[in-house]
């Protein structure tokens, strides 16, 4: 709240708070401030307080005002990802087509919303509480004794030495990647471990794919909604995006065709199972579709199974059915077992393993051995597979919670609840449902993080995990009834 005793005026409060929101990227550019009569009954202030607050803001260049619409935070020139013009999408495309794949005349390209909103939220943390928005397991569900002992095996004074005093393998740790190789087995994803690189996390792995097959100006198929992250590390790349709408039983197959027959996409990025941020799962019909679309047109696929590990063994996988032909299976290791050990990993046809692994070599020489032999440890022993028992099973109660808490507060969800995420529609703009909820100490996640151009959105994803507290679905009732 703000303090009249604080040696800060009220002005100098407000400013000061919107003014590290927007350098934390809790305020992503081009959000919309409150108007100033919302921000002035928000904060229990007088507008001309607001006025005066919204003025430091603009002579600091963090906001610009916009005639008749209020103020917004501004779009720094290192904060703008230019991408080519779309090809192909010229006067005389039907207007289904325009609807259909969001591009028209004359149409700007698509530009990534600021994603480093949630990342930056994952160490700064906006209190104590539980947060709805964050994207990985509470750390206490993550705690255990065998990571510890693990590594204490695997550091004694002879194997430290041994890992520490020279370069690691290129493809990386021998003993990771064969139990990498039988783990995938499981998962009828058959790969040697010659065609298994590691990486620095899943999203290192992704980013390797994308610079070894793609070039700038490239058009990429992307899931949407999906995660923001990866829209904005590909459009940094210089890549085109082409939104594929994601529905319960896989893409928009009808949208994919098109983009295929028009812009002749190079890759398409998907989440099978346990989607991001909808938790839907692929179904066999559409991943046989998926698979022919990329034999007729010769793009490559890469399958985000990020959560593999609290999804069940039977779920489709496209790498499954294609025998890793002309898909990239990509997975870590952060969600369930150590966020900062930093281990991920990406399996492909022995064709194309030389050039993943030469990008690999000239972004990051090798990865440390030392965590990844600890890891194989864990995977060998069963502990890994016992631990991610353990999170099924408590993640399972956890979301069955969430759900009957989400539905009393009035919440409605857009897709049938399922693994991490729930995605919920509020019926209120969620983006301003946030910066409420932030005044709160809850950090949201508003729907238009999860689309390749920021627009409106009532809708929000929920971390079940997280979302058990009856205080905080008791302060979002109040907040929602307020707007």
């Amino acid at each position: 709240m703000l303090m009249k005793a604080s040696s800060q005026s009220l002005t100098e409060q407000l400013s000061s708070r919107f003014a590290q929101r927007i350098r934390d990227r809790l305020l992503a550019p081009g959000a919309r401030l409150p108007s100033v009569r919302q921000c002035a009954q928000q904060q229990g202030v007088s507008p001309s307080t607001v006025v005066a607050a919204y003025d430091q803001l603009l002579a600091q260049g963090l906001v610009e005002a916009r005639k008749n619409r209020g103020f917004f935070v501004r779009e720094m020139p290192h904060d703008v990802a230019t991408a080519p013009a779309a090809h192909g999408a010229g006067p005389g495309r039907p207007d289904a087509w325009a609807t259909a794949t969001g591009y028209t005349s004359g149409a700007r390209p698509y530009a990534p919303i600021d994603a480093s909103t949630l990342i930056r939220g994952m160490f700064h943390q906006v209190s104590a509480k539980p947060q709805p928005g964050m994207g990985v397991f509470p750390p206490d569900w993550l705690e255990s004794t065998f990571m510890p002992a693990a590594v204490r095996k695997v550091t004694g004074t002879r194997a430290l030495n041994d890992v520490s005093l020279q370069y690691g393998e290129p493809l990386g740790d021998a003993g990771l990647r064969r139990a990498l190789s039988k783990k995938l087995a499981a998962l009828n994803v058959h790969a040697g471990p010659d065609n298994i690189i590691t990486t620095i996390g899943a999203t290192h792995a992704l980013d390797i794919v994308s610079r070894a097959l793609l070039r700038p100006g490239d058009p990429v198929m992307v899931e949407e909604p999906g995660w923001a992250v990866e829209f904005a590390r590909l459009t940094a790349l210089g890549m085109r995006l082409l939104p594929v709408p994601r529905r319960a039983d896989g893409p928009d197959l009808e949208v994919m065709a098109r983009y295929c027959e028009v812009h002749r996409p190079k890759l398409y990025v998907s989440v099978s199972v346990f989607h991001n941020p909808t938790g839907y799962c692929l179904s066999p019909g559409s991943a046989h579709r998926i698979l022919q679309l990329a034999n007729q047109h010769d793009f490559h696929i890469v399958e985000d199974d990020t959560y593999s590990h609290i999804a069940p063994e039977h779920a489709t996988r496209l790498c499954a059915l294609d025998g890793l032909q002309r898909t990239i299976h990509v997975s870590g290791f952060a969600k369930v077992l150590a966020p900062n050990w930093r281990v991920g990993f990406l399996a492909a046809h022995p064709g194309l393993i030389e050039r993943l692994l030469d990008t690999k070599l000239l972004g990051t020489l090798t990865t440390p051995a030392l965590l990844e032999r600890a890891l194989a440890l864990c995977i060998e022993q069963g502990q890994l597979r016992r631990h991610a028992e353990r999170i099924r099973t408590r993640l399972d109660a956890a979301r069955a919670r969430s759900v009957r808490l989400a539905l009393g507060a009035g919440c409605r969800f857009a897709a049938e609840p399922a693994g991490l995420f729930g995605w919920v529609d509020t019926g209120v703009d969620t983006d301003a449902l946030a910066q409420r909820m932030l005044d709160a100490g809850y950090l949201l996640a508003p729907g238009a993080l999860f689309h390749a151009e920021r627009k409106p959105s009532t809708l929000m994803r929920i971390n079940f995990a997280t979302t058990q507290d009856a205080a905080f679905w008791k302060t979002y009732v109040q907040l929602v009834r307020a707007m």
